[in-house]
Order: structure tokens, then sequence, then C-alpha cells
């Protein structure tokens, strides 16, 4: 049997290691990642191999010549452009005549590829995918099988919520020749995204090998540290690392260690290694040939490759060090930091964790590094998060940092594009508001600044206005040490997943666009951002009817930027309005949750009190709002959602309204009430915004106090939301009250449960084999249908270790039961 080889790829989530390298040249302990995969072949009896290759391929086409030297034959098929993974095979068809394997050169693994072969002849298998298990499923294709091993589903790298296996693609396949029949040479084609959806299609035998034994996509920096470490503790059988020295202490020839150091495996030592007196060394460390380490130096977890000299009492803790560096006496570099190829590190120089530094740089002595050089990044994995990115002011999020995220978000906009950029009162916003606004031209995007607005004051000038995007930068209502960053689309909307992974690309490759001086872009102020905002405003209502009505309510505007805005907007509604916490006040802007709950009792007690229609509290964003009804009874999410869902429904009958799957079931009765529809959604405003934009939409609710009312934007709008609840009850002459009673009883219950990141994927997966027979939509996270109208939708969060899950049942308490059971169930899942 014949081996095809891919080693097309850059690598460009391990720079600065790839840039003087492609990615399967990356050294493995004592070899190129490659030559394992080699290695393995070779022990399952497979010598004959194509090596597929695109990006600086003749670094190994050197290295490897004709494989005589390994005892394999080795040929190679150069890609002039990226074929994609099935297009680079498709082009070495000619030296494929038989039944042959798959297999990426940038892998670490110990796959038992014999066995695999053997499942594949077993099931006269037209393609066998050799799939894994890993706990973390989001970066990989997911493959669902069925009982016989035949392939079901496939899903392209998917979010928590669309986790229903932690089955991967290793992108191992043993294949037969025919199947490169099925598209043409010289085109861009993949093999999980292309090809196998055909056979799929085709119904052809496609089959899933599960395998055991090690599998690790050495994708980013911190797997290469892993796979390295597993190597040298022995959890990936590889041939023979060197000469056993001692325990855990492997070498190659000519090693040197002094008598008095110090040395702990695992370690490898390559030939010619020095360790110098008083030296530590602790494993799992690599120190590749030729590297020196001097004196009382202090080595942990780290790896060091060929002809480098680290210094007199230098400190490396959990580091990277390319070839030929000097590290010079008493430097020290933290963990996650990777120093490139052919870099000094002058004496007593500190370079802090994560920091990055390109092949060729010098650093000063004493020099303190707390960004990557030359670009920089800041060390993470994910950007984006629920709330757009956030983090601690000044720790995580600093103008250094905005600078560059501005200059990423521009990367991925045309040249000559406009975005504009807004913030809430805070001088922590203003800071790194600014940050942005100087990377963005950089790239050259125009910027116009909108100042200080609620948030869906900017997202309609984003729509209405030329602009191809659009930032606000807030304090979090729930933490006063973290800043939000939301980033919006031509439209006003919340950005795609793809959109927001094009940013993370351009940031974590530091591959930012620097445009000559005469494109550098400009940066204006927005005039007349309220005023248009106000009149669309009073376009998308029954003004004179709520005029009619003389609306008594009181307002919270939490101190906030709606306080500009909403105001004058009532006044012209000819409401009577009780206003508290009117006053823009930048210290109350993010306050505790205990404080909050003052407020809402404080509110009720006013309107109660009053004798108000209604009390309202608007979030400091301007996006949502907290209900009380004229007694002072603080309504809840959902029920209020409930309410204005009937509402809607009266003034647009037939109307569609769109809710999230978490929400009850009670939507759907009283849709059927007035014969109109639902669309459910996934839990998050994403999702609601993407429905909202379709006609027939009328409203569309998360459940907790955030509205999108198409007519209006297609966006979250708490200030609308006030408007189109006083309109609603001034044209159908109805009260609050009176439609909270008209909503059909419900009982739901809500629940957490905390569960360790590596453990999620297992547990989905589990989920869905367990409760298979009772699925309900999956169309976000795991929905189980109970009967008699209860279910229960367990649905893994994206930004903490840990699931939520919702109940409906017959009564409060059995519905509370059902969360105390699935929480328990979810637990002994992670055992």
């Amino acid at each position: 049997m014949k081996a095809v080889v891919m080693a097309g790829g850059a690598g460009s989530r391990l720079r600065p290691l790839t840039i003087n390298r492609p990615k399967p040249m990356v050294p493995m302990v004592n070899k190129p990642v490659i030559a394992h995969i080699l290695d393995l072949l070779k022990r399952h009896g497979i010598t004959e191999v194509v090596i597929t290759l695109q990006y600086m391929a003749e670094v190994i086409q050197d290295y490897f010549g004709d494989g005589q030297s390994l005892g394999m034959q080795i040929r190679y098929s150069v890609e002039e452009t990226p074929l994609g993974t099935a297009g680079s095979v498709k082009q070495a068809q000619d030296m494929l005549g038989e039944t042959f394997i798959v297999i990426s050169g940038d892998a670490v693994t110990d796959i038992d590829l014999s066995a695999a072969i053997a499942y594949h002849q077993e099931k006269q298998a037209l393609a066998t995918l050799v799939l894994y298990h890993v706990p973390n499923p989001l970066e990989y294709g997911v493959v669902i099988i069925n009982e016989e091993g035949r392939v079901q589903q496939f899903l392209e790298k998917p979010s928590w919520g669309e986790v229903i296996s932690d089955t991967v693609n290793t992108g191992i396949y043993i294949l037969e020749p025919e199947v490169l029949d099925y598209f043409e040479p010289e085109m861009s084609f993949d093999f999980s995204k292309d090809l196998f959806p055909i056979l799929l299609e085709r119904q052809d035998p496609m089959y899933g090998y599960i395998a055991s034994g090690y599998w690790c996509d050495v994708g980013n920096l911190a797997e290469y540290m892993r796979a390295s470490a597993d190597i040298l503790e022995g959890k990936v059988e590889v041939e023979e690392l060197g000469e056993h020295l001692r325990s855990g202490i492997w070498c190659g020839e000519g090693v040197e260690i002094a008598p008095d150091a110090q040395v702990y495996g695992p370690v490898y030592l390559g030939t010619g290694v020095k360790i110098q007196s008083g030296a530590i060394v602790h494993g799992p460390t690599v120190i590749r040939d030729y590297s020196v380490i001097d004196r009382y130096a202090h080595i942990e977890r780290s790896i060091i490759w060929r002809n480098c000299y680290i210094g007199e009492s230098v400190e490396l803790r959990g580091a990277i060090v390319g070839r030929h560096c000097s590290i010079k006496r008493k430097a020290v570099a933290f963990e996650g930091a990777v120093i490139g190829d052919s870099t000094v590190v002058g004496e007593g120089a500190i370079i802090h964790p994560s920091v990055k530094i390109w092949p060729g740089k010098e650093i000063e002595a004493g020099a303190t590094v707390h960004a990557s050089i030359i670009w920089g990044s800041q060390g993470r994995h994910v950007l984006f998060g629920r709330f757009g990115v956030t983090g601690l002011v000044n720790v995580d999020l600093t103008p250094e940092f905005a600078a560059r995220l501005g200059a990423a978000f521009g990367a991925t906009l045309p040249k000559g594009a406009i975005v504009t950029i807004n913030r809430d009162a805070h001088r922590s916003s203003r800071m790194l508001k600014r940050g942005i606004i100087s990377g963005l031209p950089s790239a050259g995007v125009h910027v116009i600044d909108l100042r200080s607005v609620p948030i869906p004051v900017a997202r309609y000038f984003t729509r209405t206005s030329p602009a191809s995007g659009g930032v606000h930068v807030r304090l979090s209502p729930y933490d006063e040490r973290v800043v939000d960053i939301k980033f919006f689309d031509e439209n006003g909307q919340d950005l795609t997943k793809e959109a927001e992974r094009g940013i993370e690309r351009v940031f974590f490759r530091e591959d930012f666009r620097r445009v000559y001086l005469d494109e550098i872009g400009t940066i204006d102020y927005a005039s007349r951002v309220i005023a248009d905002y106000s009149e669309a405003f009073l376009a998308a209502l029954d003004v004179e009817a709520i005029r009619a009505s003389n609306c008594y309510l009181v307002v919270d505007f939490a101190n906030a930027p709606t306080a500009q805005v909403l105001p004058p907007l009532l006044t012209r509604l000819h409401c009577q309005v009780v206003a508290l916490n009117e006053a823009v006040d930048e210290t109350k802007i993010s306050i505790p949750s205990s404080e909050f709950q003052k407020s809402l009792a404080q509110l009720g007690k006013i309107c109660r009190v009053l004798d108000a229609l209604m009390g309202v509290r608007l979030d400091v964003g301007g996006e949502r709002i907290f209900v009380t009804d004229s007694e002072g009874k603080l309504i809840p999410g959902p029920l209020l959602t409930a309410a204005l869902a009937g509402l809607a429904f009266k003034a647009h009958p037939g109307g569609t309204i769109a809710v999230p799957i978490s929400m009850p079931d009670v939507f759907e009765e009283i849709a059927q009430q007035h014969g109109g529809n639902v669309i459910r959604t996934k839990v998050n405003h994403r999702a609601l915004m993407e429905a909202a934009s379709k006609p027939e939409v009328i409203m569309a609710a998360d459940g907790n106090g955030a509205f999108i009312w198409p007519e209006f934007q297609p966006v979250v709008d708490g200030m609308m939301t006030v408007a189109k609840l006083l309109e609603f009850m001034a044209v159908q002459q109805t009260t609050l009250s009176q439609a909270l009673e008209e909503v059909p009883p419900y009982h739901v219950a809500q629940g957490t449960v905390n569960c360790p990141w590596e453990k999620k994927g297992t547990v989905m997966r589990l989920l869905n084999k367990q409760y298979q027979d009772r699925l309900g939509s999956q169309l976000d996270g795991v929905k189980i249908q109970l009967g008699n109208g209860a279910w229960v939708l367990i649905l893994p969060d994206s930004d903490y270790p840990l699931f939520h899950i919702y109940s409906q049942a017959a009564s409060d308490e059995q519905a509370q039961n059902l969360v105390s059971r699935y929480e328990r169930i979810v637990e002994g899942l992670q055992e």
C-alpha cells in the first residue's frame, strides 16, 4: 500500500516557529514532526510515499530526498497554488493506482494504521475515516457514525451549542483510488468539506474507524508543547529517541553533563549538548543539538532548538527558544514565551509570559518585554466571547492591545472602508476606544466617531450610513474591572462567527495590513447622530395614539447615555415621566448585583406609590429593559416577552415572532390563538437578529428583556421597546396588567452545572447517544422531549466551564425537579 503525506501547511498559528520552515519541519523532540509520521508508516510496512507540498516545498525535498536513507521510496507533488486537501491528492493521482492511505504530515500520532486498513478492507469501504475522541471538539470536524460504523453526518468546527459528539476527524483516510474521479483536477477541493459530503449524498460505503492510541493535531504553540511533553513521557509510541542515559533521560552522541549539574527527566539532550556546572534542567524539556546550557542556568518545561547558547543564571520556564539564539546572562523567559530563530536576548532582560519574538531580533540588556516584537500578540487562543472582546482593563485590554485589535478589524475590511465607533461614558472605554481608533486608519480604514451614545443609536447610524461595520466600547455592567468591545457589521448587527474568526486569524497571525502614507484612513466626528435616530424612531410609531393616551410612567435611566436620547422622545410623545438616575455618571455605569436589585425594588415602590402605568429600567447600553407593573411587581423576562408577543400578534395578525429554543412552548400557544407563527433560534443575539431580518417577523426577543422590532431596525433596542409597549396599550386600549393576565399558564425552571472544558465534548456525545430516541430540535444544545409537553434543554456555555439547563413541565415544582435531576445526570457523565 502507498501513502500520501500532506505537508503543504504554512503553520500560521505556530509563528514565529514556522517563519523559516514549513509546519511539518518543526522539530518534535529529536526530529521533524513529519519524520515521526514517516516512521509510523514504515512500522506498518508502508514504504512507498508521496508527499504533497506547497509552502517552502524545497525545505522538505532537500531534507528527505528520495527517501533512500530511510529505507523508503519518496516522491513529491508540489502545488503551485493551494488546492485543498483533496485537490492536492488529486494532483498526485497518477502516482496512485491502488488502495492508499492519506495522513497529515504535521500531526503526532501512534494510531494503529494496520488495524484501520484491515477495518477498511473488512467493510469493503470506498473511504474510511480514522476518528478519535477529543475533549474539546470545537476546532475539529465532528463526524457522526451509526452502530455499523457508517458515516452519517459531518459538522465542521462547531460551536459548543452545536456539539453533538466528541468524535473528530483526524485527517487520516484509507481511500480507494476511484474517489479521486469524483472531481476535476486543478481545482480547490477539500476532503471533509467537499468530497465526503458527495459520498454521503450518494450513499457510497464510507465508514469511520474510531482509533485508540495517541493523536494530537499540532495546531498551535500550546499543542506543540503538549505533544513534545507527551513523547518524552512515553504517552506516544515513537522510534527510540537516543541513548537512554538513565531514567527519563535520552541523549545523542557527545553529550556532556557537568558532575554537579542536575537533570531531572523526562529530558532529551541532542548531539553535542553541554550542560555546565550548577545548571538545573527539569523535564519535560528538550534541548537539541549543539546547544550549551551555561553555569547555574535553570531550565524547566522548555524546548530549546539547536545551536543555542543559554547564558549563566538564565531562567527559562515553559518557554520555546528557536534555532541559533543567544540568551545572555541572567535573562528570564516565562511561561508561553517564544523566541524566534537567531534572536539575541541581552543580559538581565525579562521576557514576559506569552510574548512572541520574531526571528533576528535583539533585545537590549535589562529590557522588560511585555508585548511581542514586532507586531505582538495577546497570547490568547480566542478573542470573542458572548459580549464581544472582553477583558480586565489595563491587564487584558491595554491601549496597545486595542490598537492591534483595531488594525486586525480593519485588515478584514476593504481599504477605504468606513467604520463607526462609540463608547459609554466611562474613562476606561474612552482610553480603549482611542486605541482602536489608532489601529483602524493604519489598515486604510476611515473612522467616524459617534462619541458617547447608546448601543441602539450606534447600530442605527452604522446601518443607515455607508459604514462597513462598527465598534462599541463599554464598561461591563456586571464588573467594573472589565470592558466589553462589541463589533457590528454593516447592518448594525453582531458579527457572524465567521467574521469574528477572521479578525482572530489576523490578530493571532499578526498579519496586519499596513497601508502606504497616502492611504492611511481619516478620523472624523459624525453629526446628527441622535437627531437622525430620533426622527426614524418617531416615524416607526403611531405617535398620535400614544400622545392621546397621556401615559404616566416611571423610567430609570441608569445614569447612562440613554438619558440623552429617550427623555426628549418621551416628551414629544406627551408622556408624563418620573425620571430616575437621569444624570450621566461614569461611576454608576457598573454597579454590584445587590445595588441593581435594590434599584429595581425602588422602581417598583415608586411606581406603586405614584399609581403609574408601569415602571421601566433600561440597562446602561440602552438594549435591555426591566419592567414593573402598576402594582410595583417586577415582571419576569419570559412573562414580559409572552405578554408583548400577544400584543404584537394583535397588532399584526398572522405575523411571526422569533424566540430562542430555551423559551417555553407558550409562545406557540399564543401564536396559534392569533393565527401567527414562531421561529426558534439559537440562544444568542446574533441568531435573533438574523431571524428578525426576515420580512415576516414582527418581533424577536431573548426572554431576558432584550427585544427587536424589525419595523424600525433588526437589532436589540430597549428604547424602542418602551415606545412599542406604550403604542400597543394605547392603540389596543389595554393595560400591561391585562396583557399579562392573557398569557396562558406555563411552568419553567433554569439552573447551571459546572463542567470542565475538557469534559464538555464527552458530555454532549453521551447525552446525544443516551437520549437519541427522545431528542427534540437540535438547534442549540441537547433538547430532550419527555412527553406531555415536558422537556429539558442542556446547553453548554460558550464562555465558561458549565452547562445551562432549562426545563418545562406541568408545574413549577416538576420543572425544578427536572433541572435538579439533569444537573445530577450531567455531573455523572463527567466521571
